[in-house]
């Protein structure tokens, strides 16, 4: 279904789930090259890029999102035209366009002045506000990183790993996103992407500030986590190394004493045995062993 937005001369359409219908009538008003049309057609995300046509340009850009759970981060493709006097967004669910769309929609209803009069200006406004919502997202995403570095020292073995498993995911998403997208924006700054009425380049160079500040945090966040997850698992080597410890200690205490105890369980003759107190000797003796032996584990720092 196609909406539109009428700013003097400008119109913006916005198709949401996009039908056949909507592309044959992107087709026949627009004269879109078959190709773009296909990639819109595309249940696949496909790879970001900015294709250059004499009088339009078309974008596949990619943002991220959290599901339902807020867990876990997923990525959003947004398909956008770009002319002379108009500008169409295309998305399969709902999205911070969208939710643009809307407000643009009921200032103009509400007959408030907008701040944007031509399509660059009004793909620019577009573009902040992607990259706003953006980073609201990735530094939530931050949060989580601070979270797990918290959890370090817990002694939450299992909801440590999770948190880190998770926020390491999110992270590796994030970079697969942004990562592509950086000579797609390189590009409008340059002046390879030439605008339509206005000069741009001040604004476009804005996109790429919030586009590298955002790609900064990632690189930041990514290397938080790595070193989060290496820590926790020199902490959970560490803590394995104890047990055993501990565990050897106990074992090597208890062996000589289990000897003694298996050799007077034999039916032989044997020293003491006789003796009526023969019982408290050899549990004085046993006693004696374990006592020297944690003394001199002590002292040789092995405990």
């Amino acid at each position: 279904m196609i909406e539109t937005n009428r700013i003097g001369t400008l119109k913006w359409h916005h198709i949401l789930n996009p039908s056949e219908q909507d592309f044959s009538f992107l087709l026949e008003h627009f004269h879109f090259h078959p190709l773009d049309i296909e990639d819109c057609r595309s249940l696949v995300n496909q790879r970001p890029k900015i294709d250059i046509y004499d009088d339009y340009y078309f974008l596949i850009l990619h943002f991220p999102y959290f599901d339902k759970t807020r867990n876990f981060v997923r990525t959003r493709e947004e398909k956008i035209f770009w002319g002379k006097d108009y500008v169409i967004t295309m998305g399969k669910i709902h999205s911070e366009v969208s939710e643009f769309f809307l407000k643009t929609r009921q200032k103009i209803e509400q007959h408030i002045d907008l701040d944007f009069a031509t399509s660059d200006a009004l793909l620019y406004r577009i573009l902040e506000y992607l990259m706003k919502e953006s980073y609201t997202l990735v530094r939530y995403v931050g949060d989580q990183v601070d979270q797990a570095g918290r959890m370090l020292f817990e002694r939450k073995t299992l909801q440590t790993i999770e948190s880190i498993s998770i926020t390491r995911r999110n992270i590796i998403i994030l970079n697969t996103i942004y990562k592509p997208q950086l000579p797609v924006f390189n590009k409008f700054e340059t002046g390879e992407i030439q605008s339509f009425a206005e000069s741009m380049e001040e604004y476009w160079g804005n996109i790429l500030d919030y586009y590298q500040k955002i790609w900064d945090l990632i690189e930041d966040y990514s290397e938080l986590i790595e070193g989060y997850s290496k820590t926790f698992d020199s902490l959970q080597t560490n803590r394995t190394n104890e047990i055993v410890k501990t565990l050897t200690l106990v074992s090597t205490v208890v062996l000589p004493l289990t000897f003694i105890t298996s050799i007077y369980g034999m039916n032989i003759l044997l020293p003491f045995q006789e003796n009526k107190y023969a019982f408290h000797i050899i549990a004085a003796i046993m006693v004696a062993l374990a006592a020297f032996m944690l003394f001199y584990f002590k002292k040789r720092h092995w405990m």
